[in-house]
């Protein structure tokens, strides 16, 4: 009896099954902060092996503070009244004592505004200096290999503004370079090998759309920089190595296409062109890191029309698996961080979204992640 060789063919396997991204988090709980949280940032503030979170929240010109317990969750928030709506955070130990301080870039106010940590978990003011005009972001390295941490700060009016730090908690005016169109982000790293702090800077005005490569020449100051082109209205830079070759390389958020772009380093402090991924809808802000242990880095970004996570892993060349994993946030969701609940390394990370529409901060944990109970929470 002849037998259809279809049906050998449709009991096959079928080599275009479409990929089916891994499940890693869950969501666990969400806190009130203060009205348009911009930022949020681990840090351990009172120094008890516990994470705590700190928000930036520009629509009430505070800072909010929520410390953890050390299971996941963290006890209700303490606001600080601070400068004229601050847009972003950098963390250091600018005075040099054991607790971690903070330097605010005060869009609002053209300043830049330093707070010095304390025992109790909470803030003091200290200096302010004035900018011109509206910081937009912060970074914090030390340039000058002085054993200080210095601050470089991008002004909406096309400048990058240094200023070196003393130790002591002050600083002083450094280098000013005006460049680029509409700068976003900054971040900094030693991308040429040489132990030179360099600078990445986001261009995201209409005549530029790139990421701007500046050399550091180890004393505070940069090189003409290096332009790579974005996807449209770049907002954020930050470093991985995405190809396993132990060089950096960058991950950019463009704003509009929905996209983000990856540029592979050479490690002369010089990249490949980048190689465009999608995301969902608004993408705000993104984070790479290994999420499902593959010793690939993956990718996890806030899509702020979409009001989304998404989580894409890494081929371990600068490309991804698609479609992404997708986690429903809290409305506006805006900025993102990956955090640990206590500091023990060996801890799977959790991941904290700013939602900048709801004035929350929301926490997704890892499914494997074991130090941590799972007590009863409200859904998204």
């Amino acid at each position: 009896m002849a037998i259809s060789a279809s049906l050998f063919i449709s009991s096959g396997c079928n080599k275009q099954d479409p990929y089916a991204p891994p499940d890693l988090f869950y969501y666990f709980a969400s806190y009130k902060v203060g009205k348009n949280p911009t930022t949020v940032t681990p840090t351990d503030v009172n120094q008890d092996g516990f994470t705590d979170l700190v928000t930036t929240n520009i629509g009430s010109n505070t800072l909010s503070i929520l410390l953890g317990n050390g299971d996941g969750t963290f006890r209700d928030q303490v606001q600080l009244n601070v400068c004229k709506e601050p847009r972003s955070l950098a963390l250091g130990m600018f005075n040099r004592d054991a607790y971690p301080d903070v330097v605010l870039a005060c869009s609002g106010g053209d300043e830049v505004s330093v707070l010095f940590g304390r025992a109790d978990g909470k803030f003091e003011e200290g200096p302010r200096y004035p900018v011109h005009r509206t910081p937009i972001a912060i970074a914090s390295e030390d340039l000058n290999g002085d054993q200080a941490p210095d601050l470089v700060v991008a002004l909406r009016n096309d400048k990058i503004k240094v200023f070196l730090g003393t130790g002591t908690g002050e600083f002083t005016h450094g280098a000013q370079y005006e460049y680029g169109d509409t700068p976003t982000s900054v971040a900094m790293a030693d991308l040429s090998g040489d132990g030179k702090i360099d600078l990445a800077v986001t261009n995201g005005g209409p005549m530029s759309n790139a990421v701007s490569i500046w050399k550091g020449n180890g004393d505070g100051t940069f090189r003409l920089p290096t332009d790579y082109r974005t996807g449209k209205r770049p907002l954020g830079v930050s470093f991985a190595d995405f190809n396993r070759d132990r060089i950096l390389d960058l991950l950019v958020i463009n704003g509009q296409q929905d996209s983000f772009t990856t540029f592979l380093g050479v490690g002369n402090g010089t990249f490949l062109p980048g190689k465009d991924s999608g995301a969902d809808a608004g993408p705000n802000f993104g984070y790479a890191r290994d999420f499902n242990g593959d010793s690939r880095i993956d990718v996890a970004i806030v899509n702020l029309q979409s009001s989304d996570l998404s989580i894409l892993f890494g081929r371990g060349d600068g490309t991804f698996e698609y479609p992404p994993r997708n986690y429903r946030t809290k409305p506006g969701p805006f900025a993102l961080a990956t955090f640990r609940v206590t500091t023990k390394e060996e801890e799977e990370p959790g991941l904290v979204t700013a939602d900048n529409g709801n004035g929350s901060v929301s926490v997704f944990l890892h499914r494997g992640l074991k130090a941590v109970s799972t007590p009863v929470a409200p859904s998204p």
